[in-house]
């Protein structure tokens, strides 16, 4: 059995889909580890232990406020880290 924080897979999908519609936000792998931990911070674990127990939390993640809640605290820290991108430490950035 894996415990596993299904809100983490949410906001990986999420910031996929806005990185998609916004080739202007850096996409690095730095960058993108740091919008992901900056949201994840603000948002609400859900952690399921067996597949069953996942599917059921992904079919609640459909609810509306979820994706609008997951959606917001993305556009915050995306704002946060294109402010101060940290990925200028990282020799071998690439966006």
């Amino acid at each position: 059995m894996l415990l596993k924080n299904v809100t983490q897979d949410i906001v990986f999908e999420k910031l996929g889909e806005i990185l998609r519609c916004h080739p202007e936000i850096c996409s690095c792998d730095r960058c993108q580890l740091d919008i992901a931990a900056i949201a994840l911070n603000h948002l609400p674990p859900r952690y399921v232990v067996t597949t069953i127990g996942e599917v059921i939390t992904r079919t609640g993640s459909l609810d509306a406020q979820i994706s609008v809640d997951t959606m917001l605290e993305l556009t915050k820290a995306i704002a946060i880290v294109s402010r101060s991108p940290r990925h200028a430490e990282n020799p071998h950035h690439q966006q």
